[in-house]
């Protein structure tokens, strides 16, 4: 990548970019931001206004997201206390921390891996007969932790707390970015990020996109990648944290450097 400090795309929402850039730049590295999903407003609030009123009933919530814990708790905690028999789990320790922020304590967190699979591995969740589970996300999403709760026991509702949509393209923004030699390596955290930047690229940039180098979240990710036609074989980050996503981005610098031919 030459002796100019690699420049690094962080695709995080705006105001989630802030840590994961500051760390790269840090680490001596160029952080660039686009936004690739926007967060807003729920398309209803009916199923978030029941919540505070039937909270108490349920033995579980799920907090899927830093979104869903900022928007759902700043709803319930301005209408009502959070009942103390009801447990919290967040998928992700940003998500934990953000629960801190609100005045509360999660219960079940994955000690490494931040996804579904590391949430429902935990003993506490292996025997759900008889539990009821609330599980606040943004609008659509997989369904694995839903189903896999349900098939353990539990009865499992849905609340939508944000809705994700793709950004309006800023057409000159991406033909600077996706100039040849304009970006090094590009980190994105989940497979709609992917998509979304890929629809932003549009059929004139999605050429040159797919020549960077990607860091992501998880191989479901690095597996759309090849299915999207990348030609380099993504790094996956331990997890979607921002301190993960740096030692990943560390690891594909070393490994283009090595392939690049000044290395030789």
């Amino acid at each position: 990548m030459g002796s100019k400090r690699p420049r690094v795309l962080v695709t995080r929402p705006a105001g989630h970019a802030d840590g994961l850039s500051r760390m790269l730049e840090d680490a001596g590295y160029t952080a660039l931001r686009l936004a690739t999903i926007e967060i807003r407003e729920p398309d209803e609030v009916e199923s978030l206004q029941s919540l505070v009123e039937s909270l108490q009933d349920y033995d579980l919530a799920v907090f899927i997201s830093v979104n869903a814990v900022a928007r759902g708790l700043d709803y319930i905690l301005a209408r009502r206390d959070w009942p103390q028999q009801v447990k919290i789990a967040t998928v992700g320790a940003s998500s934990a921390a953000a629960l801190r922020e609100h005045g509360l304590a999660p219960d079940l967190v994955p000690a490494h891996q931040y996804n579904s699979e590391a949430l429902l591995a935990l003993d506490e969740l292996q025997d759900m007969h008889g539990k009821r589970v609330v599980i606040l996300r943004g609008n659509g999403g997989r369904e694995h932790l839903r189903d896999t709760l349900r098939a353990r026991g539990a009865e499992v509702d849905y609340v939508e707390v944000y809705r994700r949509v793709c950004p309006a393209t800023d057409s000159q923004l991406m033909r600077s970015l996706l100039q040849p030699g304009a970006l090094d390596i590009i980190t994105l955290t989940s497979n709609e990020t992917l998509l979304n930047l890929f629809t932003m690229a549009g059929e004139d940039g999605q050429p040159q996109l797919r020549t960077l180098p990607l860091v992501v979240a998880s191989e479901r990710q690095a597996q759309l990648a090849r299915e999207l036609g990348f030609e380099h074989a993504a790094v996956v980050a331990e997890n979607a944290g921002d301190a993960a996503l740096v030692e990943a981005v560390k690891r594909l610098a070393n490994r283009e450097c090595q392939h690049s031919p000044s290395s030789r």
